[in-house]
């Protein structure tokens, strides 16, 4: 990346822009752990630990390397789950019904357990040189009521993903800018045949509620109005919806049962074959498809209908939850662990995502191929976190909101019915 926009980003954390990079939009473990906590006769305890898993190569090698260093240092153990990201909300939530919580948590949501009392303030358990070193607008997104609970582990922004060779055949010259011209190179790449799908719709139980957000913000609408009042079942989220259901069902430009494709073993792994012309990604999706060299593709703004285009800024949380008997040490030990710094921007660099605090953004500043997504930052937009309602809404949009684009489905009815359990929810 140019110079300027090194000094543009950095200018924007510096101020605590709203406008914040952030993630997103993800096993197995061993051992046991009581709902109180793991304990033994010595005072050492067995932490349990769940992590989403965000690829197959990285994640599970990285935190079994953290834990045994900490088990090294502190004498404590830990219980690793890594859980799959179409399944660790279920889990999550069953683990917190049967009174079986995790002692650390990795989630892109914590609003409703900090609400419910369940959290340790972050800043009882991390120290103060990590709270500072933390950039502001993560901060803000992991904090509820005034007092943070959640810190961030990585982050992310998404980009809009087209393959040149397909643009080239079907005679596109350069990304589309509008939903209209979207809507007609989608077309244009379907006609090419030999089984090309002109746009990847991931609306599965994944992260449905990521590829909603954009196409939602860049038809004007949202999830909730600056009076706080739930939106989702609004003109703009309905007209939103019902433009990805006619191309599925009308246009017939994505892949079949788009409403039950997640992202990364759906859309993207389409992509990465060389059929797809186009689909939302991120730095992750660049970083793999740059290690297979097959497919020859440009990352450009996404398009939209509201003159700015809009990007979904996403972080994922790190957050510790308090146990009968005492774990405050055992989880403060290990959160500060992982917030050295070769040992957070390890993980980072390798999952290939972007920075969530100061030194880390002054180590990967100058990486050329983050420019496409630090441009799209100014106008980065996030999901509302830190309102303890949006953890119930968000595990029903995955579930639910995919059958709008089935054949025969109902947008306004699907988000009708968003609707009504956003506003009946406490």
């Amino acid at each position: 990346m140019g110079e300027q926009v090194n000094r543009r980003f950095l200018t924007a954390f510096a101020v605590g822009s709203a406008a914040a990079v952030a993630l997103a939009g993800c096993g197995g473990g061993t051992g046991a752990n009581s709902a109180n906590g793991g304990s033994s006769s010595n005072g050492k305890r067995t932490i349990k630990v769940v992590v989403a898993e965000y690829s197959k190569d990285h994640t599970r090698a990285f935190w079994e390397g953290l834990d045994q260093a900490y088990e090294q240092a502190t004498g404590n153990k830990v219980d690793l789950q890594v859980v799959d990201w179409n399944a660790i909300d279920q889990q999550v939530t069953q683990m917190i019904q049967n009174n079986q919580p995790p002692d650390i948590l990795n989630l892109n949501s914590f609003a409703s357990y900090a609400k419910d009392g369940l959290l340790y303030p972050t800043n009882e358990i991390i120290s103060q040189q990590v709270r500072d070193d933390i950039l502001a607008p993560f901060t803000a997104g992991g904090t509820l009521d005034g007092t943070q609970y959640a810190t961030p582990d990585l982050s992310s922004a998404r980009a809009f993903f087209y393959n040149k060779d397909l643009f080239a055949r079907a005679n596109i010259s350069a990304p589309p800018r509008t939903f209209e011209e979207f809507v007609t190179d989608a077309q244009k790449i379907q006609a090419l045949g030999n089984g090309t799908i002109g746009y990847a719709l991931p609306l599965g139980p994944e992260e449905a509620q990521a590829e909603f957000s954009i196409w939602m913000w860049n038809n004007g609408g949202d999830w909730i109005d600056s009076s706080g009042k739930w939106t989702i079942n609004s003109d703009k989220n309905v007209q939103a919806l019902q433009f990805l259901a006619d191309l599925a069902n009308k246009q017939k430009v994505t892949q079949i049962n788009p409403g039950k494709t997640n992202r990364t073993d759906g859309a993207f792994s389409l992509f990465q074959d060389g059929k797809v012309g186009m689909v939302m990604g991120f730095s992750p999706l660049a970083a793999e498809l740059d290690k297979q060299k097959k497919v020859n593709y440009g990352v450009a703004q996404v398009p939209t209908n509201v003159g700015t285009p809009v990007t979904l800024a996403v972080q994922d949380f790190l957050m510790a939850f308090k146990k009968d008997g005492g774990n405050k040490d055992a989880v403060s030990k290990y959160l500060n662990m992982y917030y050295q710094t070769d040992n957070i921007q390890k993980f980072i660099s390798a999952e290939g995502f972007l920075p969530v605090t100061k030194s880390g953004l002054t180590a990967m500043s100058s990486d050329p191929k983050l420019t496409a997504y630090l441009d799209a930052l100014p106008h980065a937009k996030q999901a509302p976190t830190n309102n303890p309602v949006w953890d119930k809404v968000k595990l029903a949009v995955q579930q639910n909101i995919g059958a709008a684009v089935q054949p025969g489905g109902d947008p306004q009815k699907v988000l009708d019915n968003l609707q009504k359990l956003a506003e009946n929810s406490k």
